[in-house]
């Protein structure tokens, strides 16, 4: 029976962090054996942001390592760079005429990079959403695994979709966010102040590649308050964030008694910290050790380029083939 097919990407501009792994890495693991899974390093959306491109290579070895040791398996899936499947290109030529300035402006990622790099507003920050969806829709994925920030675009991605299909005739599914919990999982920076990054404000982030002592350090630093003064008190985000990240890497009587602990008024900051510290470190350090092997063999890594590419194409010329047709793009 064919599998259901699953596509997502993770960009090569910084570090993968912990948001990166909870978000959708973990997520690609456990994909990896009941779905048909395409997971790529998205080189051509890191031109939008990061014009530079003399550490890209390293950038986009560094990802693909750091997938294989979080537990992707390149012979079960196809692990490969954006850039190596030209069809992609011409889908996202065909999508921009499916979509309108008006709803590019409104998307809440644009006007976030509008803000952080006014100096560089490209034509490419702005259609960013239309590549995304020609990344998924180029393998006719039924499924993405996304964190929540990238749900916009995601329902984006169906809006164009759809778009095609009533204008042309049925060609593509309408992807799915997809998550094994109930919810897609979300990890604030450790200042409250927003979302971990994998470029921006490095200290409030933890990255896969992080030593022990340099997650201690963040952690510690992390906000906390003076504690809740009544009894069963609703949690403010930053602090909801630290149980989140403990519930994650620690114990469950760990969890709980912290829990049990806030809950009763009587919480310490400081011990809650340093048990998150120390399970933390202990969680990311084999992925940072497996990470780094694995980066510094590059026969082994172009081959897993070269072996990902081609499996990527064979997908992505059917469903071209099919999208020429529907446009009438066949003039032979």
């Amino acid at each position: 029976m064919k599998k259901e097919i699953v596509v997502s990407g993770i960009r090569p501009t910084g570090l993968l962090h912990l948001g990166n792994y909870f978000g959708a890495i973990r997520n690609y693991v456990r994909m990896q054996d009941e779905y048909d899974c395409y997971f790529f390093v998205a080189n051509w959306h890191s031109l939008t942001t990061h014009p530079d491109t003399k550490e890209l290579k390293e950038n986009v070895h560094r990802v693909l390592a750091e997938n294989i040791a979080c537990g992707l398996d390149p012979e079960k899936v196809a692990l490969y760079v954006q850039s190596d499947v030209p069809e992609i290109a011409e889908l996202y030529l065909y999508l921009n005429m499916l979509s309108y300035t008006g709803e590019l402006e409104r998307t809440t990622t644009f006007k976030d990079k509008v803000r952080l790099q006014p100096q560089n507003v490209n034509a490419g920050l702005l259609t960013y959403p239309v590549l995304q969806a020609a990344d998924i829709l180029i393998q006719r994925a039924l499924y993405v695994p996304v964190g929540k920030d990238q749900e916009q675009h995601l329902e984006m991605t169906r809006n164009f979709a759809d778009r095609f299909n009533y204008r042309y005739g049925e060609v593509f599914p309408l992807p799915k966010a997809f998550n094994f919990n109930s919810e897609l999982i979300k990890i604030m920076s450790l200042d409250g102040a927003g979302k971990m990054s994998k470029s921006e404000n490095q200290m409030v982030t933890l990255y896969l590649a992080d030593e022990d002592d340099l997650i201690r350090k963040k952690i510690m630093k992390a906000k906390t308050d003076a504690g809740p003064t009544e009894s069963n008190s609703v949690k403010p985000d930053y602090i909801e964030n630290l149980f989140t990240m403990m519930r994650l890497v620690s114990t469950a009587d760990t969890v709980e008694k912290f829990e049990t602990d806030y809950n009763n008024c009587n919480v310490r900051y400081g011990d809650l910290k340093k048990q998150l510290a120390e399970d933390m470190a202990r969680f990311i350090a084999p992925v940072r050790e497996k990470a780094a092997a694995i980066q510094n063999d590059k026969a082994y890594l172009s081959k897993i380029i070269k072996q990902g590419a081609d499996k990527a194409r064979a997908g992505a010329v059917e469903t071209l083939s099919l999208v020429r047709k529907a446009v009438g793009m066949n003039y032979s």
